[in-house]
């Protein structure tokens, strides 16, 4: 018999992860919406915005859409680079480009 182990989420845990933002295929301007509403409708003071490879780009299209054109008072707190490994399909492990970039309101 195997034992299931539970981990009861906090409300601090569930307001850092609503915080973050998974940059994926999707067109730069979804993600100016999901960042937009984190902070005018749920009231968030930063989102984190992460991505890896490919993706980069886009991360850095919305943070800047954000800044110029819907938040004009968001502010570019901090940005962290790296280098994550991933198995692909074959098993091969290979490395690739990771950055997160936090906006802030002041």
């Amino acid at each position: 018999m195997t034992e299931k182990t539970t981990k009861k989420t906090t409300t601090e845990d569930k307001r850092i992860d609503e915080k973050v933002i998974y940059i994926g295929k999707k067109p730069s301007m979804s993600y100016v919406l999901a960042v937009v509403t984190e902070f005018n409708g749920n009231g968030s003071k930063e989102v984190i915005l992460k991505a890896r490879g490919r993706s980069i780009s886009t991360a850095v299209d919305t943070a800047e859409i954000v800044r110029n054109r819907f938040i004009t008072n968001a502010k570019i707190k901090n940005i962290i680079i790296g280098t994550e490994s991933v198995t692909n399909e074959e098993g091969r492990e290979s490395n690739v480009s990771s950055i997160e970039i936090s906006l802030t309101t002041i």
